[in-house]
């Protein structure tokens, strides 16, 4: 199944329906649903056993659900085998052929779906130019680097010119240099391919610089499905906002304040938050917008800076503070560092945290990242 002919008019290219999937007394996957729009980069994000990888071998057609079912393009495809289906996938590892050059990799799939000679090497040299590695036809695996290598699997990928390209952590055995390169290849490939990405990573840096939408995974549940910035600035809960960014997430009262506001107390201090919420609820605040300053400011919350990193770009502390529980998280750009036992000032904007309703049975659990 490698075209459209059975494509349902304006349905999603991928749709996973109240997918379950359990291995024993283990649930890998609880109910759960997603769409993808034809053209569209969706990232699943999450931590190592939160069922991310699972749900894109079902996509990919080599696991099956428990319960549930998978369309494609409009079509039921959950009975469907893997050959069959309009995907290709890309892993971890390339694991090529190490007696077949680079031509010979790429060109084995199509080989084998009986591809003509000249419609095979026009489609390896195309593949291999889209990857930037037209010239390397005669090279060996050993005589590639390993983002060349990745490079190779990519375009074994797409010489089957799938309507689907599934990615399982395609960059993590790569060294930093070598990823942001080929995150920027990614994003090329997908502006000229117009194929649909699903791509599997636990690195939020990664998912936020590639995505069309994410959707965060915990405990074989989906937390939260939308944008980068919806995600990074709006998370749904405490378990996205410290895995999408480290925020300091903190447990509060809040009372209704002026307008849309609300007044919480942090030791002795009564702070100003944008968001009316009554009750139990989540302060949350990214570091990037926690502000040091010289103490003196009247009401203003004070602490210790009890630990110091330098970041290339600036300072990140941890910095006590009377009456929460664990040292807040601040990222300063620039300046010389300020010392530890130094003692300092703490504020942020109100516009520039949020507040989430606590409902502290339902959240147990979830607001560290257990499952690493």
């Amino acid at each position: 199944m490698n075209n459209n002919d059975d494509a349902v008019p304006g349905s999603p290219r991928v749709e996973a329906i109240a997918v379950q999937r359990r291995f024993g007394d283990v649930t890998a996957l609880s109910e759960v649903s997603l769409t993808v729009a034809p053209g569209e980069f969706v990232t699943l994000l999450g931590p190592s056993g939160c069922g991310k990888t699972t749900l894109l071998r079902i996509i990919a057609g080599f696991d099956q659900p428990t319960a549930g079912s998978l369309r494609l393009n409009g079509r039921d495809v959950t009975k469907v085998p893997a050959h069959r289906r309009p995907v290709n996938m890309v892993f971890q590892r390339p694991a090529l052929f190490p007696h077949l050059d680079v031509a010979s990799n790429v060109a084995f799939g199509p080989r084998i779906a009986g591809i003509g000679k000249a419609e095979l090497r026009t489609r390896v040299d195309d593949a291999l130019a889209m990857v930037r590695l037209d010239g390397f036809q005669r090279r060996r695996a050993h005589e590639l680097s390993g983002g060349q290598m990745q490079r190779v699997a990519l375009a074994r990928a797409i010489v089957n010119r799938p309507e689907v390209l599934l990615l399982d952590e395609p960059l993590s055995a790569l060294d930093l240099r070598i990823r942001l390169e080929m995150e920027e290849e990614l994003r090329r490939l997908h502006r000229e391919l117009g194929a649909t990405f699903v791509y599997v990573t636990h690195d939020q840096r990664e998912a936020l610089a590639l995505s069309d939408r994410i959707a965060v995974f915990s405990g074989g549940r989906i937390e939260q499905i939308g944008t980068p910035d919806e995600v990074y600035n709006r998370p749904a809960t405490p378990f996205v906002a410290r895995l999408v960014g480290d925020a300091n997430v903190i447990a509060v009262d809040a009372a209704p304040g002026e307008s849309n506001s609300s007044v919480i107390r942090l030791g002795d201090v009564s702070v100003l938050v944008n968001g009316k919420v009554r009750g139990p609820a989540w302060l949350v605040v990214r570091p990037e917008n926690v502000q040091l300053g010289l103490p003196g400011v009247a009401e203003a919350l004070i602490g210790t800076i009890v630990d110091v990193s330098f970041r290339g770009t600036g300072f990140a502390y941890r910095v006590d503070i009377a009456g929460l529980p664990h040292p807040l998280k601040s990222e300063v750009p620039g300046g010389p560092p300020l010392a530890v036992g130094e003692r300092v000032s703490v504020a942020w904007l109100p516009s520039a945290v949020c507040l989430l309703e606590r409902d502290d049975q339902h959240h147990a659990g979830k607001i560290g990242l257990n499952q690493q």
